[in-house]
């Protein structure tokens, strides 16, 4: 069955999808897209990083997304420039010279494009695998910290008094993020990747009553994204990591414009006296 290179591509996109609408709920509850997107910039320098050592190009780019993390913190802390500042600074410095150093490169040949946007239909089973041993790490790692973090999210001075420790809560979700960073590199590509985090989520915030439900409902528009993305490509013949992110943008349209569209049918017949 999976011999198919579309099958594997969908499994693979599938499995990013359900791993990042949960994490991605977090982003947007707190505000951090940039700090994702400043992570995923960094990607790039972690594969030149796995190119120069010869080792695991995930695991590379895992390394970069974590250490990029540590240097936001300390810096964060000494508050000698402000946080957007500091983040647009590490995330274009990171993203330049990744670039410049895979140019020194010259032994190597490497598809810029799909670094940058992806290299789905070229998923290979052991990336399958990767994807989702990796995401169920995730996930499990999610789960068990969901209400310290969602605590922590809502009122972190509360969190701290209730002894939740939300800054050790905070790394670990770090972590998380750059993990999900270095699977999904593949599927959508470098700058790509926040972008597959945030709508779905985004989306979801306009469906869901519960935190645990938009966590779900993002998880789920997130996986239909990625399969109408990829029949899109296959259709219209263009690249398969930004019509994934087409389909995820045209989902979250249409989630605001169904809401808004119910609430307003709604609301003359709330204002009716019985």
């Amino acid at each position: 069955m999976l011999d198919d290179f579309f099958v594997r591509a969908i499994v693979a996109g599938i499995g990013v999808a359900l791993v990042a609408g949960p994490l991605g709920c977090f982003i947007v509850w707190r505000r951090m897209a940039y700090f994702g997107d400043t992570l995923s910039h960094s990607a790039l320098l972690g594969v030149a990083l796995s190119l120069l050592l010869e080792i695991n190009t995930t695991l590379a780019v895992f390394g970069m997304s974590v250490l990029l993390s540590v240097i936001l913190l300390v810096l964060s802390k000494r508050q000698t420039l402000s946080s957007d500042a500091l983040l647009g600074l590490l995330a274009h410095s990171s993203l330049a010279i990744g670039l410049v150093c895979l140019a020194f490169m010259t032994w190597v040949r490497m598809d810029l494009l799909g670094l940058l946007f992806g290299d789905i239909l070229a998923v290979t089973r052991n990336d399958i695998v990767v994807v989702y041993a990796g995401g169920g790490i995730v996930l499990a790692v999610l789960i068990l910290i969901w209400r310290r973090l969602f605590a922590g999210t809502v009122n972190a001075d509360l969190a701290e008094a209730e002894g939740m420790k939300p800054e050790t809560i905070n790394i670990v979700f770090m972590l998380l993020m750059a993990a999900v960073i270095a699977i999904a590199m593949k599927v959508v590509g470098v700058l790509l990747i926040t972008a597959l985090l945030i709508m779905p989520a985004a989306a979801a915030r306009r469906l869901a009553k519960t935190p645990e439900q938009m966590a779900v409902v993002a998880a789920g528009l997130g996986a239909i994204a990625v399969i109408g993305g990829l029949f899109g490509s296959l259709e219209w013949d263009t690249p398969s990591g930004p019509s994934i992110v087409v389909a995820a943008l045209f989902l979250f349209l249409l989630c605001h414009v169904l809401v808004d569209a119910i609430m307003r049918a709604r609301a003359p017949r709330e204002g009716k006296a019985p």
